[in-house]
């Protein structure tokens, strides 16, 4: 399966590389696009959760790694839940 990582920009600027274990992240997100914090969560959370049970149909256990990285990206996103105008956007697919 192949498996990438993106990278994001916060609405204060720190970068994240993020993992997914299929390029289904293709689908959902867009290099050089900003996203409204809860569309990218949204995103994100359909991304990692298509992904996830990708690796479960194809090994017969869910990708706790990318759970994992969706519990790390609700972490920080967290952060910012308070700013309306708070965006992420895409810097790279990996």
């Amino acid at each position: 399966m192949p498996v990438m990582h993106f990278s994001i920009r916060w609405p204060d600027q720190r970068e994240t590389r993020c993992y997914s274990p299929s390029l289904v992240v293709q689908d959902y997100l867009t290099p050089g696009q900003s996203y409204a914090l809860e569309e990218f969560l949204q995103r994100t959370r359909e991304a990692l959760g298509i992904a996830s049970e990708r690796v479960r149909a194809k090994f017969g256990f869910a990708c706790s790694q990318a759970m994992d990285q969706l519990a790390e990206i609700e972490r920080i996103a967290g952060q910012f839940a308070d700013r309306p105008d708070a965006e992420v956007t895409v810097v790279a697919f990996e």
